[in-house]
Order: C-alpha cells, then structure tokens, then sequence
C-alpha cells in the first residue's frame, strides 16, 4: 500500500500538533527529511521517541519528536511514523505538504483504521468502537467503547458464529450420507441449539435501547400539566435560564433539549409543552409533539405541584413499563409547611416503575434526591441487559436478520423440512452475524462504517 499521512490531532491552534504516516517504507521516506544531533545520528528507532530537526532541503521547518512503530506491532499493523510538532496553523501544513509533494497522499477519513481492519489488527466491530471512544462525552459511553474496543463485544459476537457453525455442521454432515438414511442428531437436540441463539441474539437486540440511549444521551421528557414548574425544573438541572419561565399557562411551545452529564451518564432532558386541551392550534402542535417525546423517552419526569395521585396514575398507563422509568415530580414542595412522606401515596406506589420525588425547582430543595433517583433508574435498566449492550445502529440491523433466519430455521423445523433446507437459512443467518466483525464484508459496509472517522484516525 502506498504511504498515507494526515494531521491527527483536532483543527486549530495548540502547543503541539500530531502527523502521522502509515505505509511501507515509511521510516526511511521521513527520515529523508530528518537530521539529528551527534548523539542520534544512528537514525530512529523503534519505539523510541526522537527529537530532530524537520527541514525541507536546506530550509528548516520545525524542531520535531519523531516516533516509529515497526510493522505489524503498530496501530495500522504497517510501519508507523508519528510527528509531534508545534501547533502552529502554518507549520502543520507546512509539514502536511512537504511528505504529500514527495510522494505521499493525504489519507481518508478513517483510512489508518480501515488498514487497521484489513491487517487484522481488529475486526469490524472494534474498529467502528474506535469512533465511538472518539466521540464518548460521559464516563459510561467511554466505558462501553473501551469494553467493544478492546474485543468483549467481539467474544459474544463469535461465541454466537461457532454456534451457528455447529449447527450447521451437524446438519450438513447428515448430507453427506443421505442415501444412508442417517440422522447424526436429533431435531429435538437442534431445536434446542436454535432456542437458545435465538434468546441470545434476542438479548442483544432488546439491549440496543439503552445502548443506543447511553451512546447518544439518555432522554429524559419532563411532563405534566402547564404551570407546574417544568421549564423551571429544567433550569435547574442545567443550572441555567435555557427555558422561558411564565405564569402565563402555554409558555412552552415546542420541546427544548439540553444534556448534563450526572455520574457519569449523560441525560438528554426535553422540556415539552403543559399537557391539556387548548384551542390555541400552536400549542396543540406543542403537545401533539410532548406526547411524542413521551413515548420515546427512557426516563420520564411527570411533575405536579400538589396532591394528584388520579392525574399521575392515568398518565403512568401510557408508559412503556418494560422500558420506561416514571419519577413522579412533587414540584413547589418550597410552598407547603409539612413535608409529606413521599412513600404515603398508595396508588403511585403499585406502579412498578414509579418512584416520588419531592422537590422545589425554585429554591433547588430535593433535587440531589432526583438526580439520584434518574441514575438508579438507567443502572437497574443496565443490569438487567447484561454485560455486553449494543449500541450501534449497523448492527442492531444485522442482528434483527439473524433473528429472522433464525426463525426461519425453527419453522423449517417445526415443518420437518430436509437439512440441505434447513442449512440455507442457518447460513443465512451466519452471513448477517459476519457483516458485524467483518468476516462477510464489502466495499460499501466499509464505504458506509470509515466515512463518519474523522481524517487521521
């Protein structure tokens, strides 16, 4: 492959800048350009840092630290060169073009890391974590791009693909001594190996909401009447007036999102307009569009200023009790003389997802108790996921094939189709699983996964 460089660090001015070429040959293409001191006269080498000068024939460009990585122990699996200069706008280009008008090119988006994929370095999976690590904003999105990165979504991934192989094997042998009639396992014994991917894979794909939800921000719809303190409650979580607060009831017209990062989660909160019935055309757009954000929500903040336990417990039916976490919002509570026990309210307490937050969005009484409460409820969701969640939209689509193919397998067997039938949907189902790691892949899968890396990763 020919020799590839771009600037790896962000755009912009800095102490220092990082350009890094991959390529064969690369350490003696850079240090055609390098001269060093009397006491590394010796050249570069692997793995060591190295400061020299950076000239392009007799003019210098900049002092620099010089770095090799000797193929195949390198990022790429090619030989590495990475050059730490200063982080002027004028000699990062400067040293960008002197490598690109000696031969060699500007690298892609993604292209160190999609060499890092054909040189097996990675499989697929691990290589679009990379991008994931690169855009993680709290704690929690870090950690599952580190878990992917370094392979624990890969194992399960090819504990699922051997187990589709021997399947397959076991069928595809009785094949080959068709005319003896013979049955190497019992269909009982394959329905049961298909059961049980099947609940596996089921497992991975009903992960991908909190997943999904943990990569992108968390939603979080606060809702509830007008007037209740939403868009207040809402300035007080983000500890800034980012929503319009009035007494005038319909204020909030349309939904507002702003994310905080709270324990290392980040939560996407949507302040949506007052529930209620209105003739104002406007404000029933606002709402058509709360009821929306309430469906989608994993999180949801219903807030009241006062006893309503009918009005709360009506609104609970429309949640998603397997997905959804209610915090019924005591608002105001700076404006009442006996605090009330929150756990004294009997029909809000039989629902199985609703907790009771006591709170004053004005004054900022009980809000630690509430961001207390959000937490415990994305954690209880992570537990019961399991250890590995997916978070990737690619392959939440090939997993939901898999589960086809694999119903497909179940109704051949169910029909007592030959095996030779039952085979083609098994390999079905292996062909969709390897377009996840890459071991089933093609120009556009790359094209589509390396397109959204940023240049120099």
């Amino acid at each position: 492959m020919d020799i590839i460089c771009a600037i790896s660090t962000p755009a912009g001015v800095g102490g220092i800048a990082v350009v890094r070429l991959s390529g064969k040959g690369v350490k003696e293409f850079v240090e055609r350009f390098l001269s060093y001191t009397a006491a590394k006269s010796a050249g570069l080498s692997v793995r060591r840092a190295t400061f020299c000068t950076l000239h392009d024939a007799d003019e210098i460009i900049d002092e620099v630290v010089v770095t090799w990585f000797a193929a195949p122990h390198s990022y790429t699996g090619e030989d590495v060169v990475e050059i730490g200069c200063h982080g002027s706008l004028y000699v990062q280009q400067r040293v960008l073009q002197l490598f690109m008008d000696n031969g060699a090119r500007l690298a892609e988006p993604g292209e160190f890391t999609m060499r890092a994929f054909l040189n097996g370095r990675m499989d697929l999976s691990q290589a679009e974590a990379v991008a994931d690590l690169i855009d993680s904003r709290s704690e929690t999105a870090h950690r599952l791009a580190i878990s992917q990165m370094r392979g624990g979504y890969s194992k399960e991934l090819e504990t699922l693909r051997q187990q589709l192989i021997d399947t397959a094997a076991l069928l595809e042998l009785e094949l080959d001594f068709s005319e003896e009639d013979l049955e190497f396992v019992s269909r009982d014994r394959v329905s049961g190996m298909v059961s049980d991917l099947k609940s596996r894979v089921e497992r991975l794909v009903n992960s991908f909401q909190t997943g999904n939800a943990i990569k992108h921000g968390i939603p979080v719809a606060i809702v509830g009447r007008p007037n209740v303190g939403k868009s207040t409650l809402l300035n007080a979580l983000l500890g800034e007036e980012r929503a319009i607060v009035s007494d005038i009831p319909g204020t909030t017209r349309d939904t507002i999102e702003e994310t905080v990062v709270v324990e290392g989660f980040t939560f996407r909160f949507i302040d949506t307009a007052g529930l209620r019935q209105s003739s104002d055309t406007i404000e029933m757009l606002g709402v058509e569009r709360s009821r929306e954000a309430l469906k989608h929500a994993s999180v949801v903040l219903y807030v009241v200023d006062s006893d309503c336990e009918d009005e709360v417990y009506e609104a609970a039916k429309m949640l998603d009790a397997e997905s959804q976490s209610l915090i019924v919002v005591r608002n105001k509570m700076d404006c009442i003389e006996d605090c009330p026990n929150p756990k004294q309210h009997s029909r809000i307490s039989d629902l199985q997802n609703a907790n009771v937050s006591l709170i004053s969005a004005k004054t900022g009484l009980g809000l630690d108790e509430l961001k207390r409460l959000m937490v415990e409820s994305v954690q209880k969701h992570i537990g019961e996921q399991g250890d590995v969640l997916l978070t990737n939209a690619r392959h939440y689509e090939a997993l939901c094939r898999v589960l086809s193919a694999l119903d497909e397998v179940r109704k051949g067997l169910d029909a007592g189709l030959t095996p030779d039938l039952v085979v083609i949907d098994l390999r079905d189902a292996l062909y969709h699983l390897g377009t996840i790691t890459g071991k089933v892949s093609s120009d556009d899968i790359l094209s589509s996964v390396f397109s959204r890396f940023c240049v120099g990763k």
